[in-house]
């Protein structure tokens, strides 16, 4: 078949760009032509809460990407909508993850359907967003309408979608491995590269730090006498996306700064699973959620996990089994990070995630988005 994906891609960086690379290899893997259509401008400065958009990386040399799409620019929606349509792919691909982009990537489908022989499927992150604005259902309903079948990523998101459209095909497939970031290493090896203590308690918070992500619950949480008693130290390995100030008091006022190790610039590709095979388990204290890559980053890497139960996350992390599924407080968090360390259930925990993870793989969201064709 010819594909098509449209959505975030090299230059830009980030879990969008990983994902939509990640399914482009796999189409490739399956003999499939595939092409991507990225941002010529994704957010202006103006919108942007990190540092920088773009990657420092060089650019996949097997994949063809054409940074075309303007967000912003009308006139351009049209014209990438008319180039697609022109080539007539068997399937044009769209991940959604944000109303902003529902008029740009809208359009574009609306274009494309015009050749008559094209099936549009979306990519569900999420369809109402965690950070709410007036306009969003306005947005995601003009987005729906011009989409022909949705792959959510989560039984919430999938839910979500009934707000907007109850007749269109739809399926729920989760967010399948992020497997491209490297090997396994040894702890001992990663906490050399990252300067850590061999011997130490480690656990991890990564990725982009969002309000609704709930990093303030798990300093709370490190707050406690038991985790003081343990000797346990939270890596937070990620860029602020929101005021850092907050946190920095919060850390200070519970007088923890021994016990985080912070690493707030954007972890680069080669550097993630560093991170990863360091600690003894991830921790996501979100406070609402949808799906999460940083889950199926842990998974890769075989790491248990303490989710909160929000959203889907409680859907991949069987409690008890690879981890622990709590509600978004701190002192659950504590009793969780506490229970693992002194159950010793780092080795049982781990086998578990090597055998949950063989479900995620990406050659089942190719047969999901095969599907609907």
């Amino acid at each position: 078949m010819k594909i098509i994906i449209v959505g975030t891609a090299h230059p830009y960086r980030g879990g969008l760009s990983a994902f939509n690379e990640r399914l482009a290899h796999e189409y490739l893997k399956h003999g499939d032509d595939v092409e991507i259509y990225t941002f010529s401008l994704q957010y202006p400065k103006l919108l942007f809460p990190g540092k920088t958009q773009y990657s420092d990386q060089p650019a996949p040399k097997d994949l063809t990407i054409h940074q075309r799409v303007n967000s912003i620019n009308p006139i351009n929606w049209v014209m990438v909508g008319n180039e697609i349509a022109r080539k007539r792919p068997d399937i044009l691909i769209t991940k959604y993850w944000l109303p902003y982009m529902a008029p740009c990537l809208g359009t574009i489908e609306r274009r494309v359907r015009k050749n008559g022989h094209t099936k549009i499927v979306s990519i569900l992150d999420n369809i109402i967003p965690h950070e709410k604005r007036i306009t969003d259902k306005m947005l995601s309903s003009y987005f729906v309408g011009s989409t022909d079948a949705f792959v959510a990523m989560s039984r919430s998101v999938l839910n979500d979608l009934s707000i907007f459209d109850n007749n269109k095909p739809r399926q729920f497939c989760p967010h399948p491995l992020y497997d491209h970031y490297g090997e396994i290493i040894p702890k001992t090896e990663a906490r050399k590269r990252l300067g850590l203590d061999p011997d130490g308690k480690y656990i991890l918070f990564f990725g982009f730090i969002r309000d609704y992500k709930g990093l303030d619950l798990l300093l709370d949480a490190m707050a406690d006498s038991r985790i003081r008693q343990q000797g346990v130290k939270l890596i937070v390995a990620g860029e602020f996306y929101n005021d850092s100030s907050k946190y920095m008091e919060q850390i200070e006022r519970l007088g923890i700064k021994d016990s985080v190790v912070l690493r707030t610039d954007f972890i680069p590709d080669d550097k993630v699973g560093d991170y990863f095979c360091s600690c003894d388990i991830v921790t996501q204290p979100y406070k609402s959620a949808t799906q999460s890559g940083v889950t199926q980053i842990a998974f890769h890497y075989e790491k248990p996990m303490i989710v909160t139960n929000v959203g889907g996350l409680a859907e991949i992390v069987p409690d008890g089994k690879v981890g622990f599924v709590v509600e978004p407080d701190a002192s659950e968090l504590t009793d969780a990070i506490v229970r693992y360390y002194d159950g010793n259930l780092e080795q049982s925990f781990s086998l578990a995630v090597k055998e949950e993870k063989e479900k995620y793989s990406w050659s089942k969201m190719v047969e999901a988005i095969g599907n609907f064709v």
